[in-house]
């Protein structure tokens, strides 16, 4: 069974060439590549899309914000009509967020953020909705890289 990558902001920044942020644009693109080759899952969770967005605005100037913007919105856009190699993952509900907000101060002794933590939920989820596959968060954060559940 092919793997299930939910992709992280570190990432997206990086395929959507975000000024400012992006320094391994061309080496993700050719990482996404192949894994689009080997038909894995790709998941573009709510919190990678919100802190995308949030970065977009704060970086360049206004013609570069305005471009990255707009490829921004097409991209997710795409997504959300199922015309994107990414599946937006579900939006989140009252009750999974105050699950989550009692975990938030642990986690934040471990320097995971409200959005990493989000992240770190939806894997979870996949984890525990594909027994049987690969799944994993594609990031250039040391501490989302462990989450991966490889199967032999």
């Amino acid at each position: 069974m092919k793997a299930i990558c939910l992709l992280d902001t570190t990432i997206f920044v990086e395929i959507l060439n975000v000024p400012k942020m992006a320094n391994q644009h061309y080496k993700i693109r050719r990482e996404l590549k192949a894994k689009m080759i080997d038909s894995e899952k790709l998941f573009l969770p709510m919190a990678t899309i919100l802190e995308t967005g949030n970065h977009i605005a704060q970086n360049g100037d206004g013609n570069m914000r305005r471009t990255c913007a707009l490829k921004f919105v097409e991209e997710v856009q795409k997504a959300l009509d199922g015309k994107s190699p990414f599946t937006p993952i579900q939006f989140l509900e009252a009750a999974q967020l105050r699950t989550w907000l009692s975990e938030f101060p642990d986690m934040a002794m471990q320097g995971l953020g409200v959005a990493d933590l989000s992240i770190v939920k939806d894997w979870e989820q996949l984890c525990d909705r594909h027994p049987g596959r690969r799944i994993y968060i594609w990031s250039l954060d040391h501490h989302l890289q462990g989450f991966d559940r490889l199967i032999h």
